[in-house]
């Protein structure tokens, strides 16, 4: 009794200063049960064995129980039908128990579907209603009842299923799914009746995906007899595989007299064969109609659509099949021939029909020969380019040149594209053996300069000797119809006789950047192709091979393997008896050579780098080299390398951004720091100048 009076204390309580049932979950003194009270689970309780530790809301996240379900419900206003059967799915979310019924979708069912019960936690029935439904409520071939609505469950994915094992749920076989009786009985009548009207649907959106924009086509020749000149036309045929139509446009020829239309036939199915008369309007019809009464009831008649089509006419058109290489096809009473094709049509008819020849039909006459234009002879007035220009057209127009050539060869930066080269005077005057000329020739434009240096004690004013301009082979007819031929790059190399307006030419030396460029280009100079002269040297001296070894050993008595380029040139003029040319034999020791670039490489960039200051104007050197002793801390004479730049950049030092990296690698030490003094040395054009573009002679070896 007194254990019955503690359980109803615990029972009621107070609120507000009213007495209230409080709830029989409310457990005793200390959280224990009290005696008959069962714990009632407010979720799903899961296994702790299986699985992590984190909250359901968190290990459940995303995942959900797929049920099949179906319910009957009464149709009371209807006599065709009791009752209907209606398919829906129950989704349960494990992360917070909710419950969500969806009904899918049927074609013309009348019937709004889709959401039945919205996504909540749904209450247990009477006389449980205070709790909620969780996973242990659900299995296969059961039913549940939410909200008054009875649902049987009758299948589950394989999700679920696997779930439910893990629970340690054993599942019940699948249940079979009722079809709806008035559903069914729909579907007898509709397929037990015949339509009144007999449709043929002909599907040609398949076709239209699959090839539009696909278009095969034909050039093809029509031989018009019919006309006063017999002439042949030149036609193109397009075959649109999206829907089987043809479209032929003429291809008029210039100055034909003819009309140029739009098309030659508009695109549209082609009939294979072309009928003595043309269809009267009905004649060809998608359905046959035939008359029950005839003539019998007065004017009146009573028609009805012919499933059989007695009477139609059945008209064939050209399919892809029918156009080949050498077919003759009707187009509405012309015969026209294919006679060839295009790359995409080859390729559709060997993937498809297997075709593997595609020879063309010759329709096309052979050209006439070509008249050569003949030009009259150069008069003397002007240059040769614009008077030719005046004999092309009515209208003179200035000669065009060559820009694209200007644009790739025009000096940028370093490279000049100039080749330069060192000549002396071919003559028997003993003044003028001493003179020495720079010949440079402009790769932009094919045009040649030449100077003479001024030498000391000569008695001759150097300066320019030639103006810079486009130079005629000698030899060559003054007042004639050809173009002239001017000297080209390929004809100046060093050991080359050139004549200039008169002056004979001996080219001896040229300068490093024409020795590298002719060498890089050497497809286009062909006394710098190493691998030619090779060739050549090969043919002359494999035959006395044994006899090249020992003047070679000769010329080395130390055996150190290396020998003056001065002892080579005049071995390799014995070896081959004047077969190589002089920029050969130099090309050949160029190759072979063992000198060290670095050195002329550092002296001709500082070169550089010295007239460019000398220009500016820039004299700043103390205070230049005043920031890097300020910079440098520790005092060990060398700065990194970004330090550096900066500080030049600082000074406004007026060289370029590439020739000034090029400096500072050059002055960098083994830890790739710059040594800062060498620098200033360097580019001090004051104290320590190097004449512009110097020469450092390193003998070769």
């Amino acid at each position: 009794l007194g254990k019955e009076k503690f359980h109803k204390s615990q029972l009621w309580g107070y609120c507000n200063n009213v007495a209230m049932l409080v709830g029989e979950d409310k457990p005793g003194i200390g959280g224990e049960p009290l005696p008959g009270q069962k714990p009632k689970p407010k979720h799903s309780v899961f296994p702790r064995e299986i699985g992590s530790d984190a909250p359901a809301w968190v290990a459940f996240d995303k995942q959900v129980l797929s049920f099949d379900a179906y319910f009957e419900e009464e149709v009371p206003d209807k006599n065709q039908e009791l009752y209907r059967i209606r398919h829906c799915k129950i989704y349960f979310y494990l992360e917070d128990d909710t419950i969500q019924v969806i009904e899918p979708q049927v074609k013309n069912s009348g019937i709004t579907q889709g959401t039945i019960v919205r996504r909540h936690r749904i209450p247990l029935p009477p006389p449980n209603e205070d709790q909620f439904y969780t996973v242990d409520h659900f299995n296969i071939n059961i039913e549940v009842i939410l909200y008054a609505r009875r649902y049987r469950i009758v299948d589950c994915d394989e999700f679920t299923k696997n779930f439910l094992r893990k629970m340690g749920v054993r599942l019940n076989p699948p249940a079979c799914r009722p079809d709806d009786p008035y559903t069914k009985e729909r579907q007898k009548i509709v397929d037990n009746m015949k339509p009144l009207r007999p449709y043929e649907r002909l599907d040609t959106l398949r076709q239209f995906l699959e090839y539009d924009g696909h278009v095969l086509r034909f050039f093809c020749v029509w031989d018009d007899q019919e006309s006063v000149f017999h002439d042949t036309r030149e036609l193109v045929l397009h075959y649109y595989l999206s829907d089987d139509t043809i479209e032929i446009k003429e291809m008029v020829p210039v100055n034909s007299g003819r009309d140029a239309v739009p098309l030659f036939l508009r695109r549209a199915k082609l009939p294979k064969y072309a009928p003595p008369g043309l269809y009267q309007p009905g004649t060809i019809t998608s359905r046959t109609v035939l008359n029950v009464f005839g003539g019998l009831v007065g004017n009146k008649g009573r028609y009805i659509l012919d499933n059989r089509k007695t009477g139609a006419v059945h008209q064939e058109f050209y399919k892809d099949c029918d156009l080949t290489i050498g077919a003759v096809i009707n187009v509405w009473g012309r015969k026209i021939i294919l006679c060839d094709c295009d790359e995409f049509t080859k390729e559709y008819y060997r993937t498809k029909y297997g075709i593997t020849d595609f020879t063309p039909v010759p329709y096309k006459a052979p050209p006439p020969p070509e008249i050569e234009r003949k030009f009259p002879p150069y008069t003397g007035f002007g240059s040769e380019e614009d008077s030719l220009c005046s004999c092309v057209g009515l209208l003179p127009k200035p000669p065009q040149k060559d820009f694209k050539k200007f644009m790739e060869k025009d000096r940028n930066g370093l490279e000049s594209n100039i080749l330069r080269f060192l000549a002396k005077l071919i003559t028997d005057n003993p003044i003028d053996k001493e003179r020495k000329f720079i010949i440079s020739y402009f790769l932009s434009d094919d045009t040649i300069s030449v100077f003479e240096p001024m030498q000391r004690n000569t008695g001759i004013l150097g300066g320019k000797f030639l103006e810079r301009g486009r130079i005629k082979k000698p030899g060559q007819e003054l007042f004639k119809s050809e173009p002239s031929e001017y000297f080209k790059a390929q004809n100046l190399f060093v050991g080359a006789r050139v004549c200039f307006h008169g002056h004979n030419f001996l080219l001896v030396d040229a300068d490093e950047y024409a020795f590298n460029y002719m060498e890089k280009h050497a497809n286009e100079f062909p006394m710098a192709d190493i691998s030619v002269i090779l060739k050549k040297l090969k043919d002359v001296a494999e035959p006395c091979s044994r006899e090249v070894k020992q003047m070679f050993a000769a010329a080395d008595p130390d055996h150190t393997k290396v020998i003056e380029y001065d002892s080579f040139r005049n071995l390799i003029v014995n070896i081959t008896s004047g077969a190589l040319s002089e920029h050969e034999i130099m090309t050949l020791g160029r190759y072979y050579s063992m000198r060290d670039d670095s050195e002329m490489d550092v002296h001709f960039l500082l070169a550089v780098a010295q007239e460019q200051l000398k220009k500016k104007n820039f004299e700043n050197f103390g205070q230049l080299s005043a920031v890097f002793v300020y910079n440098d801390r520790e005092k060990c004479g060398a700065l990194p390398h970004e330090m550096c730049r900066t500080i030049c950049k600082s000074f406004r030092l007026p060289l370029a951004d590439d020739l000034l990296q090029a400096l500072l690698n050059i002055f960098e030490d083994g830890h790739e720091k710059v040594e800062y003094k060498k620098l200033v040395d360097g580019l001090n054009w004051r104290e320590n100048q190097i004449p512009a573009f110097q020469t450092i002679k390193v003998p070769l070896k």
